[in-house]
């Protein structure tokens, strides 16, 4: 799809701090999507938008050191940067309060933000900044444009609806869910099935998106390319915490397949950098390549 050159990515939605018990860090599940495509070598952009406060001016600041494109994140004098108080359980995994209403839940596109869509190869966006209309209909045209639309299912109760995210099923050339977001979404659609790949094929036939992706956690991942399946069967790795995995695996798929790479080698090395952010701090931890190959090939 690049033709050789480097993918241009746009992710549109939600950038906020994440704030665990000790500290708080940069996140929101599109940025570190953009932000893992950008450090594999894509030139990715943001779209959103935060407050016009000391935590609105670090995120900005913190994204442009990292190579992102900037320019389309606004800021709001109406509306405070994005938090989320992360809770983490003895295994690592994550629970969620997202504060509302925050900056990105307002985001108006600027005619730049257009012309970054309209000239990228891929746009990725998820479920949670539909929770407010003014977000939710600025990504509505965007949709409209003729591009590669990646769709991160990212169900946080309550901020979802069924009849939204099957519009924006529809709408996506490829859906990521994992296992029981795939499971949730299926039966909601009256999926008379119980198996991942049972219903993978489900929400194939019942959106017209014929490219999707299952995470399974340490298990791995299940993907659906051009009408067979692929799977991974995880990396064994001691997990600090799950946040952003699932997003750095995003990235890395959609890099890898996006760029030519084949179906089983994307999934394989999508898994293993979803893998080390696990065992590593935050959502964006640094992942050398060395590193990930080294998974890769078992010697780690």
């Amino acid at each position: 799809m690049s033709n050789g050159k480097s993918l241009k990515a746009v992710a549109y939605g939600e950038v906020l701090w994440d704030v665990f018990a000790a500290e708080k860090k940069i996140g929101g599940a599109p940025l570190n999507v953009a932000l893992r495509m950008q450090s594999l070598g894509c030139n990715a952009a943001m779209i959103s938008c935060v407050g016009s406060d000391e935590d609105g001016v670090t995120i900005i600041n913190h994204v442009k050191n990292l190579g992102l494109e900037a320019e389309a994140i606004i800021k709001s004098e109406d509306f405070p940067t994005g938090l989320v108080h992360v809770t983490l359980n003895e295994k690592g995994s994550a629970s969620y309060v997202i504060h509302y209403p925050a900056a990105w839940d307002k985001i108006v596109l600027s005619d730049f933000a257009r012309s970054l869509a309209v000239n990228a190869d891929v746009l990725i966006f998820g479920s949670l900044v539909c929770r407010d209309e003014v977000s939710r209909k600025s990504l509505e045209e965007l949709l409209r444009t003729n591009v590669y639309k990646v769709f991160d299912v990212n169900l946080r109760k309550p901020h979802y609806s069924y009849e939204i995210l099957e519009q924006l099923m529809h709408a996506a050339s490829f859906i990521k869910f994992n296992d029981e977001e795939l499971l949730e979404v299926s039966a909601a659609l009256h999926s008379p099935f119980t198996t991942l790949e049972e219903n993978i094929y489900f929400i194939a036939e019942k959106t017209g998106t014929n490219a999707i992706c299952v995470t399974r956690g340490q298990y791995g991942a299940v993907l659906l390319w051009e009408n067979q399946l692929y799977e991974n069967y995880g990396y064994t790795v001691k997990v600090v915490d799950t946040v952003g995995a699932g997003d750095s695996f995003l990235a890395a798929l959609i890099t890898s397949l996006l760029t030519g790479k084949k179906p089983q080698d994307a999934i394989d090395f999508a898994c293993a950098v979803g893998a080390l952010v696990a065992a590593s701090p935050g959502a964006n931890p640094e992942i050398p390549l060395s590193k990930i190959e080294s998974l890769l090939i078992g010697t780690i």
